[in-house]
């Protein structure tokens, strides 16, 4: 089973970066995988998470895979 933790902060940070670039890469989809699977996000956490989530199925955040 994987152990994974999301780092204090990364979140907004992922979240910022995607926003400005327009792309999710591989080692971001594993932050928010994180995120996801954390079970004691703040609402705001919550939110960016969904935001993202509805970015990329609109088209507006794009993933890469390099």
């Amino acid at each position: 089973m994987l152990n994974l933790q999301l780092i204090p902060g990364a979140l907004f940070e992922l979240f910022a970066s995607a926003v400005n670039t327009g792309t999710l890469t591989i080692g971001d989809r594993y932050g928010l995988m994180a995120a996801i699977l954390e079970e004691n996000l703040s609402e705001e956490e919550r939110d960016a998470v969904n935001r993202l989530l509805y970015a990329v199925r609109r088209g507006n955040i794009k993933l890469v895979t390099s």
